[in-house]
């Protein structure tokens, strides 16, 4: 843990948690604010104070329902046999009302607020707030461009002024947060106007690392080059140009987790994936292993199997929660503690997305070790140790192949990354960026089946060989805003997607 939890951190942690769990986002009058992403009023408050509130914002939401969602679709768990809690999601039966509260609360308690952090920050000349609420607002506005494609953005969060903005499309809004940051990192720290929270004994405010703003700048960079190598389908010029120039800079790059911690045991101050998966459900036999995942772990002997799911191993094939056999019904639950953190970037995905830079435009040079640091670091989250599995001849030993090959390995590893801090939801954006790991040709259940391959849910309402690679926008912005456009299916990718 990056620090001790303080009685201040533990207020805004029941707050939020409890407050989109309940599904009524209600809120002290301090925090009172119109959920309605294209009207929000903020009356009285400070960075110091509100910062805290849109990070547990963005942490409810993405450790919470999209947790599950990115889960599922990640193909790292499956729906229970013989139970229906999130059978909508593994059969990709996706549907306008399912995330209404969850839209709603990125932009209200998140992407409204942070934008209050920017604005009063940037008034004040306090460079440090002004890059932390720049990096979060980028964070979280990518988060739902890259499950909505399109969504209200230079026209939102303006309140009566425009209650119907029109939506900006991805590549666009993309190019305004990098735009963002590079502002952001250009300020002078230096500054006597930039409050050290720790120098102020303060560092409670700031959830993620505790003040330290050197970490924040390493996080700035590592979101950038993420943001750059989305565009590697789309605008893979663009890409390229970009992370040269990201580089071009000498920046540093996250070496440990962007993430909340210190949860408790307790109601509504837990884990959130934990606090509306087990706690509120009274169970904890909804989720269980996806062969997809399980399969690739235990063909590979990783002990990480038995950190995420219960020993013996008996993984459930995708999407077959019908299956009444004895087999199916004993399918072994995800493991899930109320102290989990919420990942928003792990080292080891700082470590994959800089080899995978080094791979595609720097000749490979240094691809390796950061490979090989990413692997060691997501082992060691877990407290495991991985460094026979990068030794010659270990199971996740570095190819020095083909750029493709190299680059395959690194994306592999990034995948079963995210299974750590419930951060499902990126391997899923990711898989639909990369299509790797690669679409089995076959269902699970074939002889001929290649542990880790993607399968189609046994249950799926699509066509044949169909993912989703987006979700439909919800009801909250379809009902208010006749500028919401057209609903695509969500076999549609986002701009950046294959």
């Amino acid at each position: 843990m990056k620090m001790n939890i303080s009685k201040y951190k533990k207020i805004i942690t029941a707050l939020f948690i409890s407050s989109i769990f309940m599904a009524g986002i209600g809120c002290r009058k301090t925090f009172d604010i119109n959920h309605d992403p294209n009207n929000p009023s903020l009356e009285v408050g400070t960075p110091k104070i509100v910062f805290p509130v849109s990070v547990m914002g963005v942490a409810a939401v993405e450790g919470g329902d999209l947790a599950l969602l990115g889960g599922i679709l990640g193909e790292y768990v499956t729906q229970a046999a013989a139970a229906s809690q999130y059978k909508n999601i593994d059969q990709y039966d996706l549907k306008t009302t399912d995330y209404n509260a969850q839209y709603s609360t990125l932009y209200a308690y998140g992407l409204k607020n942070i934008q209050f952090v920017i604005d009063k920050a940037n008034a004040a000349q306090d460079w440090n707030f002004y890059l932390m609420g720049t990096v979060m607002k980028a964070y979280a506005t990518g988060l739902l461009v890259d499950l909505y494609d399109k969504i209200p953005y230079s026209e939102a969060l303006k309140g009566v002024g425009n209650l119907t903005p029109h939506f900006d499309d991805g590549y666009t809004i993309y190019k305004s947060l990098i735009a963002e940051i590079d502002t952001a990192l250009n300020k002078d720290f230096s500054a006597s106007t930039a409050i050290d929270l720790r120098a102020t004994n303060e560092g409670n405010v700031d959830l993620i690392f505790g003040g330290d703003i050197e970490k924040w700048k390493q996080f700035a960079n590592s979101l950038e080059l993420k943001l750059y190598l989305r565009m590697i389908n789309a605008k893979p010029d663009e890409a390229k140009a970009g992370v040269e120039a990201v580089y071009a800079r000498n920046p540093e790059f996250l070496q440990e987790d962007a993430a909340v911690t210190g949860f408790i045991d307790a109601a509504n101050e837990s884990n959130p994936l934990y606090e509306q998966n087990i706690r509120q459900l009274n169970t904890g036999g909804n989720l269980v292993a996806s062969k997809t995942f399980a399969s690739y772990l235990e063909a590979n002997n990783d002990p990480r199997l038995f950190d995420f799911f219960a020993n013996p191993t008996k993984a459930l094939d995708q999407g077959d929660f019908l299956n009444t056999s004895a087999a199916a019904l004993s399918a072994t639950v995800f493991k899930e503690s109320p102290t989990d953190p919420v990942m928003f970037m792990s080292a080891a995905e700082s470590y994959f997305l800089q080899a995978e830079a080094r791979e595609r435009y720097f000749n490979g040079n240094g691809a390796k070790d950061l490979y090989d640091n990413g692997v060691l670091a997501e082992f060691a989250d877990l407290g495991e140790d991985g460094t026979s599995f990068i030794a010659p001849g270990g199971a996740y030993a570095y190819p020095s192949g083909t750029k493709d090959e190299n680059i395959e390995a690194i994306l592999i590893q990034k995948w079963t990354s995210f299974a750590y801090g419930v951060h499902f939801i990126e391997g899923w954006f990711e898989r639909n960026r990369t299509g790797i790991p690669k679409t089995s040709p076959v269902y699970s259940t074939d002889p001929s089946y290649v542990p880790g391959q993607f399968v189609v849910s046994k249950n799926s309402v699509l066509g044949a060989g169909q993912f989703p690679k987006r979700i439909v926008f919800p009801d909250a912005e379809r009902s208010t805003n006749p500028n919401t456009p057209a609903e695509v299916p969500i076999t549609t990718p986002v701009w950046w997607g294959l």
